[in-house]
């Protein structure tokens, strides 16, 4: 039976597909066993490969160049960044089954991070502190530049408006229109990005993020990642951290006020435009969008700055 979809231009994957191509192109892989990975993520479909190998599938076609990034860059990263990344082992090409580019890469264990599965919160910002100031120390002159490819993550702020305000429009009074908008304005005011860009993940939330003997271990799915504004890796603040942790994670950066408003605007501004497009197709992704607004308002309402 196809994997589910979540978009409507999706192909349909089963395991007869991912049989056939690891027989036509990666045949010394062919007859290892094959476990499809419920997850929250939205681009690629998972299968484990074996015990030690993961193929991911684009699910669309906007995800081909996202995966495609990640078998260049992420071989030169990942010596640099203090917690476990994906390591790509073998790009496939495009068949009769599969239209573009799909992936190999070592199969890294854990389980989604979850607040329930770290066991020192505190230590767990910390380590995603440390892990995005190492990104932004990462020579960036020679990195790609935000685009339509990786969904403008690391592009001024100002350019998510349009799609912002369209997703309210959408929620309608599922969600506080006044504190949204209100919050929404208020990113919005802040300075721009001036500085030279960084290197940033790009989708630190809790779906991309492993926990591991009670530990924060490892970061998945660089799809997103760029050279740009240090706001788009800063918005993990309210993607994934809570009031009580913020601080800690922030300690760990050197960043200005403005940044620190960005972020929240970029992590605001991705739960709403998530929420309407998933609820009924990605119910657990979905929560996760209405998660990041709650911890925008929150965080506001209760007049926290985390400064």
């Amino acid at each position: 039976m196809p994997v589910p979809k979540l978009h409507p231009d999706e192909i349909d994957i089963d395991e007869s597909v991912v049989k056939t191509l690891l027989a036509s192109q990666f045949p010394e892989w062919a007859n290892l066993p094959l476990e499809f990975v419920p997850t929250s993520g939205t681009d690629n479909v998972i299968i484990r490969l074996g015990e030690d190998m993961v193929v991911r599938l684009p699910r669309h076609e906007s995800a081909v160049t996202r995966l495609e990034a990640e078998h260049r860059w992420l071989p030169g990263l990942a010596p640099l960044l203090p917690l476990s990344v994906p390591e790509p082992l073998a790009l496939g090409h495009p068949d009769r089954h599969v239209p573009w580019s799909w992936a190999i890469s070592r199969w890294l264990d854990g389980e989604p991070a979850t607040n329930d599965r770290i066991d020192a919160p505190q230590q767990g910002a910390a380590a995603l502190g440390r892990f995005v100031a190492a990104m932004q120390r990462i020579d960036p002159s020679a990195g790609p530049t935000p685009g339509a490819w990786n969904s403008f993550r690391g592009a001024p702020l100002a350019s998510r408006d349009g799609p912002t305000q369209h997703a309210l429009a959408a929620l309608g009074d599922t969600v506080p229109t006044v504190a949204v908008t209100a919050a929404w304005e208020a990113a919005l005011g802040a300075p721009p990005w001036e500085g030279p860009g960084v290197w940033i993940h790009g989708d630190l939330q809790v779906g991309n993020l492993l926990a591991r003997a009670g530990r924060l271990d490892a970061v998945i799915d660089f799809g997103c990642m760029c050279v740009g504004d240090p706001a788009g890796d800063v918005m993990a603040a309210w993607t994934y951290l809570t009031g009580n942790t913020r601080a800690r994670f922030r300690a760990e950066l050197a960043i200005d006020d403005a940044t620190w408003e960005r972020g929240r605007g970029w992590a605001l501004s991705m739960g709403l435009i998530a929420l309407p497009y998933y609820r009924e197709t990605n119910p657990v992704f979905a929560d996760v969008a209405r998660r990041m607004i709650d911890e925008v308002l929150t965080d506001l309402w209760s007049g926290r700055s985390d400064r």
